[in-house]
């Protein structure tokens, strides 16, 4: 039970990840996401500038030891992420990539906010 239950909160992660990533073009359809998106990405920010451990992390840790299996020292994007899609050396370039990517997304969700407003008046 505890190994799904890892199992779980490390598919969570990914699962946070990817929103982290690409959660901000969600907010060109449904602009009230821009919200929660911005929570998960200051987090994630958060994350990588500052030593902080995840809650997801330390549940997936907990789970494991609980199902008796090993539990490594680092967190879940050194144990895969790095090394497993892009190289260590590479970390802060994928973070750079990450960071324009939601700036991006948000860019386009505010030209597009605007552009309805702009469309809204018009009518």
């Amino acid at each position: 039970m505890y190994a799904a239950l890892a199992t779980t909160f490390l598919a969570l992660h990914f699962v946070f990840i990817a929103y982290v990533v690409v959660g901000g073009f969600l907010v060109w359809r449904w602009p009230r996401a821009f919200w929660p998106h911005l929570a998960a990405a200051a987090w994630g920010l958060a994350v990588v500038t500052i030593p902080l451990t995840c809650p997801l992390t330390v549940a997936e840790h907990w789970a494991r030891r609980r199902a008796g299996q090993a539990v490594g020292e680092r967190g879940f994007i050194d144990s895969y992420i790095e090394n497993v899609i892009y190289p260590e050396r590479y970390t802060h370039l994928a973070q750079v990539l990450v960071g324009v990517v939601v700036v991006f997304s948000y860019a386009v969700a505010l030209a597009k906010l605007r552009h309805r407003r702009a469309e809204r008046t018009m009518s």
